[in-house]
């Protein structure tokens, strides 16, 4: 994205992330300037709501005019007040994230799920645009997603559709998720996935040096790098790690019969060795809609998806994927 103007009405659109806050400044066309970040040490809901407090302060020093502030947080979202009814990484329950913030700015807010507003920034702005049936993953430590069809974005009845990452592909033998249910597609398909596949393949490469001395700390970049590079171990978990990201897939194709599956997220920082080796096994899974017909892509807004899409729901006056 381009830089923001300097003059005119902007947006704050910001994520929350396991690990860090992020608020950027977006004009209504999208460009996007001036972000602050801050690392999350302390996952405690009065913590966290002070991290988010500067970062929105930082950015929104260096504005002409803000209108809104929209924010993308993990969890189970009350889209009419704010409120995170849950939230499994942050352990936070009926926390009142919107009335907190709204005590602070002298201006309206709003809270959408994190992979929602991702959603809607990859399909204002990204893979998706000019898509009418849309799903984005996002693959990081856990899985997101969201779905857009016949151009709208799907919320459910409780905003919780397109939780993607709690159905069960492996559920009789499968790892146990965070969310307790066994097989979940996020215990297997995340960048947490990828990890307990070479975890769980370790005892057949004894002499691997693939997760160190402090296996619980390696990173899947790390595991993706090294089976790029030709490493047996990290091949092996790689493998496994494809075929349940496929199984996924296909299930989601099922679902939904999307024209695109955007994969985002920091996973899918893996390109094109993810793409080539995950669309053939998708076709072999995919029976009852075209093989191909879905094309699966890497999102293209890479990690600012949901600050952007945050900005876009501020705009818009709630998770629309247009204007009122």
């Amino acid at each position: 994205m381009a830089s923001a103007s300097k003059s005119g009405v902007s947006t704050i659109g910001v994520d929350l992330g396991g690990s860090h806050v992020t608020a950027i400044l977006a004009d209504e066309d999208g460009t996007t300037s001036h972000r602050s970040s801050y690392d999350i040490t302390d996952l405690s809901f009065g913590a966290v709501v002070k991290l988010m407090s500067s970062a929105i302060h930082d950015v929104s020093a260096k504005a002409a005019s803000v209108s809104a502030v929209g924010i993308g947080s993990p969890g189970n979202i009350d889209l009419r007040n704010g409120m995170v009814r849950y939230s499994p990484n942050f352990h936070w329950v009926n926390v009142p994230l919107g009335d907190e913030l709204r005590s602070v700015f002298d201006m309206p807010i709003f809270i959408g799920n994190d992979a929602r507003c991702a959603t809607l920034g990859e399909h204002t702005y990204g893979s998706g645009r000019g898509v009418k049936n849309f799903v984005l993953l996002t693959l990081g430590t856990g899985v997101g997603g969201g779905i857009v069809a016949e151009g709208t974005l799907l919320l459910g009845n409780s905003a919780a559709a397109g939780e993607f990452g709690h159905h069960q592909i492996r559920a009789t033998d499968g790892f146990i998720c965070g969310c307790g249910k066994i097989g979940c597609f996020e215990a297997h398909a995340s960048g947490t996935g990828l990890l307990r596949h070479a975890l769980a393949c370790a005892p057949s490469f004894p002499r691997s040096t693939l997760l160190g001395d402090k296996p619980y700390e390696v990173g899947s970049k790390t595991i993706r790098k090294a089976a790029e590079a030709g490493d047996s171990h990290a091949l092996a978990a790689w493998t496994r790690f494809i075929d349940d990201l496929a199984l996924g897939l296909a299930n989601i194709i099922a679902f939904m019969n999307p024209d695109v599956i955007a994969l985002g997220g920091g996973v899918s920082s893996a390109g094109d060795f993810m793409l080539n080796a995950v669309r053939p096994k998708v076709d072999e899974l995919t029976t009852m809609a075209p093989k191909g017909a879905a094309k699966i892509v890497i999102a293209s807004l890479g990690n600012d998806a949901g600050a952007i899409g945050a900005a876009v729901m501020a705009r818009r006056g709630g998770m629309a994927t247009s204007l009122p």
